[in-house]
């Protein structure tokens, strides 16, 4: 999740600039750049590293009155100031910057850019390329080329565009990433959060989906893709700067839903090389190889991540998986396999159950692997090896970026795994690039909170219970997703497959009982699932379905972008961490404490 600003209209764009990409940089810290320009020159400064390696670089000499800027985290080409926003066109006419991913980027490139030079690896640059060509090869003028273009790329996108021959409008478009407009007196801004500009304005102005919107020191026009003219009125954000933990955000648990797709991306980068191969420590891969099993110990939320990676570690590793959960198997060890590795699932790297089972299997010789999101933590130090979820900190007690990022973590080891084994499904598998998409999933279903608010307020009102079904690996899901619900709101909820709820669970369903389907994966699966949704309906039930698209029917509640089937376990929770959320907030309730929980569970 990238970070972008701009202004036009002020004398002072530089530090404008400067200040908002620093507020941003949560968004991503590979690199980044300003382009700023006034009537007589435009000067582009890029750098690798944080904002403030860009701060020193751009000195006191860079001025104008209008200019974009950008903070990145890698998806296409690596960290490098070539790849650094903002890019060129091929003349150096255009700049722009860009949030999101352009899925047929290649087939721009060979279908449009023939003869063209391009300096980094960006999909980006394919877009202001082709901007650039649309105007000075094809004879269209700025704002048609703008739509041109938008009309040719598919993907999801945040673009600010400058033409340096007219430097006193900015050209924005959006689709599936944030972006907004700041009101200014005698200027303008853009920025991906408003906490970016809220030094220079509280006034803003939303961008929806495919909307294009001219900018200028005293005028804000946005407009559909075929021209026409939307009437839209601007807001006041009310934001406390001093609360630095948060943020502009009211509780914890929010802020950490929003940072999940920067997350993913951050996982790329850390389990990735510069070529974009995977990479994991080979003495992890080796362990996995040389074992018969693997036990993916753990509880609450990583148990459930264990259960949701269980799938892709058996289908791209060839090796069985069993999950325990870690209080049962510090006093009841199973029969085990002859070769086991144990796999240790936890945010904390603290779980006191889970180190039971640690010191256990350290006494009989047991491999072991840790999967942490904290280094140096115990379970860290006294297993054989570990894996780092670098999500950052996670402070409210109902974890959400941790969830995803074991999952996205444990795919980087079957993917790492069966490529050295050999396997072809791995080697089919482009980790990276479906990652990359499940980011833009959950950034597209972040950008429908309102709609999935006043589903919760319909639906859970006052209700005491509530079921989530699925099959497959929706049902490893409904586990998480009913624990969310459950531990912040207070509604007792309980995950169930689906097809198990004519064999006792249905005796339960009363009038108005919420009943939540999730549904991805293959047709077949999704009408069995269907199926069921009619059964507890015809039994009273209210339900809500949360399906991937491409399995959409009319009247579906909340839909979801379709991932790879190894990554749904992503996409399809988030929705329910934010229904999560709106209930325990609907209720008046404390978001980041719970009752009677902790974060990190020190004791058995």
């Amino acid at each position: 999740m990238c970070g972008i600003v701009g202004v036009v209209g002020s004398t002072n764009a530089t530090d404008i600039l400067i200040q908002g990409l620093e507020k941003l940089e949560y968004r991503g810290y590979d690199s980044a750049g300003i382009f700023v320009a006034n009537e007589n020159q435009g000067q582009l400064i890029k750098s690798v590293g944080r904002i403030a390696d860009l701060k020193a670089k751009v000195g006191d000499a860079v001025e104008g009155t209008i200019g974009i800027g950008h903070t990145r985290w890698a998806t296409h080409g690596k960290p490098t100031e070539d790849n650094a926003h903002p890019h060129r066109s091929q003349t150096e006419r255009f700049v722009l910057v860009h949030n999101g991913v352009i899925e047929n980027y290649l087939q721009i490139k060979e279908e449009y850019l023939t003869g063209h030079t391009l300096k980094g690896q960006t999909d980006t640059e394919i877009a202001v390329h082709l901007i650039g060509k649309l105007v000075e090869e094809d004879g269209m003028d700025v704002l048609e080329a703008f739509k041109k273009a938008l009309s040719i790329i598919e993907g999801s996108y945040a673009f600010a565009l400058i033409d340096s021959e007219n430097t006193d409008t900015i050209y924005v478009a959006k689709n599936k990433s944030p972006l907004l407009i700041g009101l200014g007196d005698g200027y303008n801004m853009i920025c991906s959060d408003a906490i970016a500009m809220i030094r220079e304005t509280n006034e803003y102005m939303e961008i929806h989906d495919k909307e294009l919107v001219v900018v200028t020191k005293d005028s804000v026009e946005v407009q559909d893709y075929q021209g026409n003219v939307i009437e839209r009125d601007s807001y006041t954000a009310e934001l406390d700067l001093s609360d630095i933990g948060k943020g502009t955000y009211p509780f914890y648990m929010l802020k950490e839903i929003d940072e999940q797709p920067t997350v993913m991306r951050k996982l790329i980068s850390k389990y990735t090389d510069e070529t974009g191969r995977v990479t994991v420590d080979d003495d992890i891969v080796k362990a996995v190889q040389d074992a018969d099993r693997l036990y993916i110990i753990a509880a609450g939320t990583s148990y459930h991540a264990g259960f949701a990676s269980k799938n892709t570690l058996e289908a791209l590793t060839g090796k069985p998986v069993e999950l325990g959960i870690a209080s049962e198997w510090g006093y009841h060890m199973p029969l085990l396999s002859q070769k086991p590795l144990f796999i240790f699932i936890s945010q904390s790297g603290e779980t006191a159950d889970s180190r039971q089972v640690l010191v256990k299997a350290n006494e009989l010789g047991i491999p072991s692997l840790t999967v942490t999101n904290v280094p140096g933590s115990t379970l860290s130090r006294e297993a054989s090896y570990t894996m780092l979820l670098h999500a950052g900190p996670e402070i409210a007690v109902a974890s959400t970026k941790a969830y995803t990022a074991q999952v996205a973590t444990l795919a980087f080891l079957a993917k790492a795994v069966g490529e050295a084994s050999g396997k072809a499904e791995a080697k089919a598998f482009d980790l990276v690039h479906e990652l990359s998409i499940v980011a833009q999933s959950i950034e597209a279903t972040l950008s429908e909170k309102d709609v999935i608010a006043e589903k919760v307020e319909t639906l859970l009102g006052n209700t005491r219970n509530a079921f989530y079904i699925g099959r497959g690996n929706d049902y490893y899901v409904t586990m998480e997703a009913a624990l969310k619900l459950k531990e912040i709101s207070y509604i007792q909820t309980e995950g169930f497959a689906a097809g198990e709820l004519k064999h006792g669970t249905i005796s339960l369903i009363e009038d108005g009982t919420p009943v939540l389907a999730l549904i991805s994966g293959d047709e077949a699966v999704a009408a069995h699932t269907r199926g069921n949704v009619q059964e507890v309906v015809a039994r009273g039930a209210n339900a809500l379905t949360i399906v991937e698209e491409d399995l959409a029917r009319e009247g579906d509640d909340i839909l979801v972008n379709k991932v790879h089937p190894f990554l749904t376990a992503i996409s399809m929770v988030i929705p329910a961490q934010l229904i999560a959320y709106f209930a325990s907030l609907q209720r008046g309730l404390d978001v980041d404490k719970p009752r009677n929980l902790a974060k990190s569970v020190t004791v058995e």
